[in-house]
């Protein structure tokens, strides 16, 4: 089992948050076992049950449920290291987020990204690894909002687009309809939904020098990183090629700059296969495309590679234990 862990420097984050409430560092951190002058050191790191601890303590002592919220709206590009200064460099919204799907594992392997392009729509896809308990509302709610903050500060214009939730809409969530109207619960993943040409948009502060060298520092930490899953990560980047078509073996071999016989070794080694990350990914967008009532299902079938809408609906059934009507008639 791996054993995640988290940047210890994040929880400055909340110490400086929960100040608003009158929380102090000795407060929120008491029984943790870390002590307020070590939040600054960069080679820190808790683990994420450590995490979600200090996290619910801190929900307790402000007295607000919606934490998440604004933890988020706080958080920047800078906490991350040498990947925020790769992002922070990037030339344009794609750039940045294809370098954090390639190394969010030298920050932590609790949480993944992935980006799937569907025609006008792109998604960045935020996977869960870590089991967070009571306080993953409030991981993931902030993760989603400072994800979706940051690239709008970066590029200086608003986005638009949604950030979905495959969680329950929380009793408290009434209170933020203002401040976060296009936030969306009950969804089939948690993601930032936008325009594909969106990610297009440059970054006002790209710089081509300092991202190659936060690009090397960045192979060099994940280089040493052991058991990061760093390779099935980046296989799932390039699952989906863009234009509703899945990547060949062959094909996210090159992308990745290796031979078919040496990745399917690589993620042998992670404890998976091309195979079992292709089906993942068509159960995935198969959910995602039934909640668009528009789209008849043998479209649906042969987005997926399909050769008809029998074969797809035994898939959808091994996947789900539902017909891929059912499953449209019970999110009506």
């Amino acid at each position: 089992m791996v054993a995640h862990t988290l940047p210890c420097i994040y929880a400055q984050y909340l110490v400086e948050l929960v100040k608003r409430w009158g929380v102090t560092a000795d407060d929120l951190l008491a029984g943790s076992g870390v002590r307020p002058e070590a939040l600054s050191d960069p080679e820190l790191r808790i683990s994420t049950e450590m995490a979600a601890t200090v996290l619910e303590r801190a929900r307790t002592l402000t007295r607000e449920p919606a934490l998440g919220f604004y933890l988020g709206t706080q958080m920047r590009l800078s906490a991350h290291g040498a990947l925020g200064v790769a992002a922070l460099s990037a030339s344009s919204v794609r750039e940045a987020v294809e370098l954090a799907i390639q190394f969010m594992p030298i920050v932590t392997t609790a949480f993944g990204l992935r980006l799937r392009i569907d025609g006008p729509k792109a998604s960045i896809i935020l996977e869960e690894h870590a089991d967070f308990g009571n306080a993953r509302d409030i991981v993931l709610l902030s993760i989603l909002m400072s994800l979706a903050r940051i690239g709008e500060g970066m590029t200086r214009q608003d986005l638009g687009g949604f950030a979905d939730l495959a969680l329950p809409e929380p009793y408290y969530y009434r209170r933020l309809i203002r401040l976060a109207p296009r936030l969306r619960f009950n969804q089939p993943v948690h993601r930032l939904l936008i325009d594909t040409d969106q990610l297009s948009v440059p970054y006002t502060m790209g710089d081509a020098v300092a991202l190659q060298r936060a690009r090397n520092e960045c192979e060099r930490i994940l280089d040493s990183i052991s058991g990061a899953a760093a390779t099935t990560a980046r296989v799932r980047s390039f699952m989906n090629r863009g234009n509703g078509r899945l990547a060949t073996l062959a094909e996210a071999a090159t992308a990745l700059h290796v031979s078919a016989r040496t990745l399917r070794r690589q993620l042998a080694t992670e404890g998976t296969s091309f195979s079992t990350l292709l089906d993942d990914e068509r159960r995935e967008r198969a959910i995602l495309l039934l909640h668009s009532r528009s789209l008849p299902l043998k479209k649906i079938a042969g987005s997926l590679g399909f050769a008809n809408v029998a074969n797809f609906s035994r898939a959808f059934v091994r996947w789900t234990g539902k017909r891929p009507s059912e499953h449209r008639q019970s999110n009506e």
